[in-house]
């Protein structure tokens, strides 16, 4: 069985400003705002979230099937997908677009201003869920185009396949009556802190309400562990231990691919939250979104250290 994965594939460039945002954006000049930052630092990397979340699932050993439309200049990330066994057959390619690009800034704060290009990501609609449900297990509605990320989740619903919606930098697309619609046809909704509260200000809905509209609402806090709202409880999730911070992007694409991991294994929430928080501290504790490696032995050795019990 296997998790269809529905979103971007992007590549990824990655620059480092060595001082913090805050010392260069006065908040009263925003109105006229005219900076530089110099990035002596810079990478280009594979990224996009359904491209992040395959590459994290991989590793725990379980089968991610990507759905996603990239461009015409797609061939080395194919060749890297290729070369760590990620299926792509609902992989579409366009050849007159480019494949989405990400150009990313990060601060001494970690804080990131990021332009993003969508190119092919704003075809994701020619690409369909399969109807074979029998070979998927579950799936997850990440950041993509906005009619694909509507057709995919109407497409979950009406199969019978339970899905995780995560709007994430998607949401600004939607209004308050689409994102209802999405998560009322979603199982499962995945959430960062800003994005919570930019969910309640755009429905109208608290975190309570907007958890009983699913089977669980997950809202990360960064440093601060994250909050499982499920069966009218609220579990929280300690952080694990990180050795060393050195670049936060894709860290919420890798604890969405752990909690992918839990729900396909019918682990409770108590774990499948330290495994998400896991997978997204290793990912920190390495430059990229895809250059972090382990064998799932070694990862539950670390998940022994970090909490004090076994999966």
């Amino acid at each position: 069985m296997s998790a269809l994965i529905c979103g971007s594939m992007a590549y990824d460039t990655i620059m480092v400003f060595h001082d913090k945002f805050k010392h260069h954006i006065l908040s009263e000049k925003t109105h006229i705002l005219n900076v530089s930052f110099l990035v002596p630092v810079m990478r280009r990397e594979f990224g996009g979230c359904a491209g992040n979340i395959a590459y994290n699932l991989k590793l725990l050993n379980e089968e991610p099937l990507i759905m996603a439309t990239v461009g015409h200049d797609f061939e080395p990330y194919a060749q890297w997908l290729n070369q760590h066994k990620i299926d792509q057959k609902f992989i579409q390619k366009l050849d007159n677009q480019f494949t989405g690009q990400a150009y990313i800034t990060t601060d001494e704060d970690s804080n990131q201003i990021t332009a993003f290009h969508p190119g092919a990501m704003n075809f994701s609609h020619l690409n369909s869920v399969p109807a074979d449900k029998n070979s998927i297990q579950i799936g997850i509605v990440s950041p993509d185009g906005k009619e694909g990320m509507e057709l995919h989740a109407k497409e979950f619903a009406a199969f019978d396949i339970p899905f995780i919606f995560d709007p994430g930098q998607g949401m600004p697309m939607f209004n308050g009556t689409e994102l209802l619609t999405l998560i009322d046809q979603a199982t499962w909704l995945t959430l960062n802190d800003y994005e919570s509260e930019l969910m309640q200000e755009k429905t109208g809905l608290s975190l309570v309400q907007l958890a009983e509209q699913v089977k669980a609402l997950i809202v990360t806090r960064g440093g601060e562990g994250s909050t499982i709202y499920t069966n009218g409880k609220e579990i929280h999730i300690p952080a694990a231990t990180v050795t060393n911070l050195a670049d936060p992007t894709g860290c919420g694409d890798a604890y969405r691919a752990g909690l992918l991991f839990g729900l396909m294994n019918n682990l409770d929430w108590e774990i499948t939250g330290r495994i998400a928080s896991l997978m997204g501290a290793i990912k920190i504790e390495h430059h990229g979104t895809q250059n972090h490696w382990f064998n799932l032995e070694k990862f539950k050795h670390r998940y022994h250290e970090s909490f004090g019990s076994t999966f």
